[in-house]
């Protein structure tokens, strides 16, 4: 017993050497109602991308929250030849959260713009309340 638990004690560097698959989608979100202490299911929420020639925003998805308030899916990795890059905008359409859960809300909407730069995976959540919120680049 003691042989198997040293053996399995030795193994355990090499976990941390196998190759971790890339991440399906670039980009994922996350709303924490933080008036409630959970996560805010339901909520729609837009992705743009800002043309530079046009000045303009281009529709990219429209996705709703799942139970766990998160959306893991935007901006699919498989068969891209190049990262998508450039300037984004996530719109969360939070008044109709707050109706349905009869609060008001100072915040009929809340658009956050930010840029991709390379490849790597974004998380872009928000911190939620009726009259607040937060939001940080996330892992």
């Amino acid at each position: 017993m003691k042989t198997l638990f040293f053996c399995l004690l030795a193994l355990l560097p090499l976990l941390g050497l196998a190759q971790q698959a890339p991440p399906a989608y670039q980009l994922s979100t996350h709303i924490l109602d933080i008036s409630q202490g959970k996560p805010a299911p339901g909520v729609t929420v837009r992705l743009e991308k800002y043309d530079d020639a046009k000045k303009t925003w281009a529709p990219v998805a429209e996705k709703q929250t799942d139970a766990a308030g998160r959306i893991g899916d935007f901006l699919p990795t498989a068969g891209q030849k190049t990262p998508a890059t450039g300037t984004y905008k996530l719109t969360f359409l939070t008044r109709p959260y707050f109706t349905a859960r009869q609060q008001t809300s100072f915040y009929p909407f809340i658009e956050v713009v930010f840029e991709l730069a390379d490849g790597a995976h974004y998380h872009v959540p928000i911190t939620l309340s009726a009259f607040g919120y937060s939001t940080y680049r996330g892992s």
